[in-house]
């Protein structure tokens, strides 16, 4: 099957009327996010157990995607699949929880039947549906309206616009609810390990430089052919210099040998200070990894001795935070 120009046309039309449509469908949600949406909040701020988020259908599907924003800023949250919820699933529901239940008619028989048992332990019930008289809202503490004028879809059948609406309130109430708790980036980050956020609020200089024996350093008495000895055989293309108290000196590089090897010297017995470069940049260990990349772009190096209490105590390389996933 080949796609006609006018295929092409109709296609376009099409994929902007459904981007209008929800776009005009979530701009009309402002107006409802009023006191209801702040008791809302309430409930949740007071939840000294989990939230349980519950749905089915696309419903779910959009329920399973709030529990994770939830849970990842800070709020413990779990999706339990309404159908599975009659047949099991109750017994994850424990004393101090709050139910988020999302449906779009708010008339779904696997919610409804869910809402005695939420009921018999005396869990605070969040609705979001399109319909704020439906059974499953009346049944509610908390109703927040998702309603739509219509679904972005030409049929006007498959949940689009009202999926949208029901995904962009539950990212509401989990930035809300985020603000509320004092929720900060470095708290995200602990829940990020594994992302490069994690890694660039969470890794420290002292996590990712070379330190101990694996340090390339000299003192500044050394000839330029020591301290090329000592590049090599550490291999990073650098090298610390320090005066007799370890404080730092200066720093010999790969650059800083081309240079010398244009002023026409005898490398094998000109005095490694009279070629280093004097002082430098530096960076501190408690310093975030990615302070350290910051500081290498500005300077256009590629790396920086780590200096504790005027002291140089390693290297931090641009490689080396390449390999950490800093960069």
């Amino acid at each position: 099957m080949t796609l006609e120009e006018a295929d092409q046309e109709g296609i376009l039309s099409i994929a902007k009327a459904v981007i209008d449509t929800e776009l005009s469908a979530v701009s009309a949600l402002t107006s409802r996010v009023d006191q209801r949406f702040i008791d809302a909040v309430r409930l949740l701020l007071e939840c000294s157990g989990r939230i349980i988020v519950t749905g089915i259908g696309k419903s779910g599907h959009i329920g399973n995607k709030i529990a994770a924003t939830f849970a990842s800023t800070g709020s413990p949250a779990y999706f339990v699949h309404a159908a599975e919820a009659s047949h099991g699933d109750m017994g994850m529901l424990q004393s101090g929880d709050v139910v988020i239940a999302i449906s779009s008619s708010g008339s779904s028989d696997e919610l409804i039947k869910l809402v005695p048992g939420i009921k018999r332990l005396a869990l605070p019930l969040i609705v979001l549906s399109g319909v704020p008289g439906s059974t499953l809202a009346l049944a509610a503490d908390v109703v927040l309206d998702v309603s739509v004028n219509r679904e972005a879809c030409p049929l006007g059948l498959a949940p689009t616009a009202s999926t949208t609406c029901t995904l962009v309130m539950g990212d509401a109430l989990a930035m809300a609810l985020l603000h509320a708790r004092g929720f900060s980036a470095d708290d995200f980050a602990r829940s990020h390990p594994g992302g490069r956020l994690g890694r660039q609020l969470l890794l420290h200089v002292s996590d990712v430089m070379t330190a101990g024996s694996d340090m390339p350093v000299v003192q500044n008495t050394v000839s330029l052919s020591d301290a090329l000895i000592e590049i090599t055989r550490k291999g990073l293309g650098m090298v610390a210099i320090t005066d007799s108290q370890q404080k730092l000196a200066g720093i010999f590089t790969d650059g800083d040998l081309r240079r010398t090897l244009d002023l026409n010297v005898d490398i094998r017995t000109v005095a490694l200070k009279d070629v280093m470069t004097q002082g430098g940049q530096s960076i501190e260990p408690d310093a975030l990894a990615v302070a350290a990349v910051s500081r290498m772009q500005e300077h256009q190096i590629t790396s920086l001795p780590v200096i504790d209490k005027d002291k140089v105590v390693g290297i931090v390389t641009m490689h080396g935070l390449l390999n950490a996933g800093v960069v």
